[in-house]
């Protein structure tokens, strides 16, 4: 047994420069799928501060369209009151959406 461990030693020890790159080839290949599933991981969850951030957009959105409501609003129940009777129609449609929007916008505290 010792009889063949000298004969492959100079083999050996010739060929351990050249596995060098197969070992970090090896290495790299072994670690791929862990840092694959890493970034679908990532990509799939959502962090907090996005949640955040798509969260105040959806906020925004519905405070302009509350915003434009109450415009509406106004405008049509001023001319509901010069005579228009669509607009009497227009702002009555106009109020039941305000009534829909309005509890999914947080009041301000002051």
């Amino acid at each position: 047994m010792t009889s063949r461990l000298r004969l492959y030693a100079p083999f050996a020890l010739v060929a351990a420069p050249l596995l060098g790159g197969c070992v970090s080839t090896v290495a790299k290949v072994a670690t791929a799928p862990v840092r694959v599933a890493g970034k679908g991981v990532d990509m799939m969850t959502t962090s907090q501060s996005e949640a955040d951030e798509k969260r105040g957009r959806e906020l925004r959105k519905r405070e302009e369209r509350l915003g434009s409501l109450e415009r509406d609003y106004d405008r049509h129940l001023r001319e509901c009151n010069e005579g228009d009777s669509r607009s009497c129609l227009k702002a009555r449609d106009d109020y039941a959406e305000i009534q829909q929007v309005l509890p999914t916008v947080p009041v301000e505290r002051r």
